[in-house]
């Protein structure tokens, strides 16, 4: 349900998560079908936090925004998780865009050079910013199921996440010594992370399980450290539906180029399950 900032602003995102209970993932052996496949769109009301700087002559800043600061910003956002598995190879496949708009104005300021403006902005003037970020991010992971029982499965995952992230900032600036000017400027940056991690399933009745997933990844080749978690709790409403509400946290720590996203974002998740 996977976050916006410039001069003035901050980058927001949001970060997918596997929310989907795996009963189909039962029984096993001679029962388990060749493949088993489920669609889960979902929610994330996740809330931000850190430092952020998506601008290479900007400064980093601190963002801190609860799930309803980041719903202002928001003009789109879509969140969806397939999973697949046959017999004991698991493949999930996560995806997350979110578009958002973050405007502030403020003054007077001490001097400034912005990006873009083609002039240097005197003390004492008041600027106008407005950020448009699209976030896309896609993870990808494949597996090997080395727990396999009516009680309890343990899936190993091994993959790569992949984050691209695009900012236009429309900035106007106004001071008696210049008037009113006005640029905009546009800059976009992504990396890949390796990751690697476990996802547990324990069906507690018929129809309620619970779900925990974690990773760890970056290692320095894209990020220098990533980390997430999740846990949920299932409901299978029938053969092919099934409803989800958890809580999901995910930390990343990227900085180079002059491009920083250092940022936790956490909050409750919400899915419904298709499976067939």
């Amino acid at each position: 349900m996977t976050f916006v900032a410039a001069m003035l602003c901050g980058v927001q995102g949001a970060y997918a998560a596997d929310v989907v209970p795996d009963r189909y993932e039962e029984p096993v052996a001679a029962e388990r079908p060749g493949w088993a496949v489920q669609i889960t769109p979902y929610m994330w009301a996740a809330g931000l936090d850190g430092h952020i700087s998506p601008f290479r002559r900007g400064p980093t800043i601190g963002v801190e925004k609860s799930f309803s600061d980041v719903l202002d910003d928001l003009n789109f956002g879509g969140f969806v998780n397939v999973w697949g598995r046959y017999d004991r190879f698991v493949f999930s496949g996560d995806m997350m865009y979110v578009n958002t708009t973050d405007s502030h104005g403020t003054g007077p300021l001490s001097a400034m050079q912005i990006p873009g403006l083609g002039v240097a902005i005197p003390p004492g003037a008041d600027v106008d910013a407005r950020v448009d970020t699209k976030q896309f991010m896609a993870t990808l992971q494949g597996g090997y199921r080395i727990a396999d029982t009516p009680q309890f499965t343990l899936d190993a995952l091994a993959g790569a996440r992949f984050w691209h992230i695009s900012n236009d900032v429309t900035v106007t600036a106004s001071h008696p010594f210049i008037g009113e000017v006005s640029a905009t400027h546009g800059e976009s940056f992504g990396w890949v992370d390796p990751v690697v991690g476990l996802r547990a399933f324990i069906p507690l009745t018929e129809k309620l399980s619970v779900q925990a997933q974690a990773d760890i990844g970056g290692f320095g080749a894209g990020s220098d450290l990533t980390w997430s978690a999740l846990a949920t709790v299932n409901y299978t409403l029938n053969d092919h539906f099934s409803a989800s509400v958890g809580y999901k946290v995910l930390d990343v720590d990227y900085d180079h180029g002059g491009h920083v996203y250092d940022t936790r974002l956490s909050g409750p998740v919400l899915g419904m399950t298709y499976r067939f």
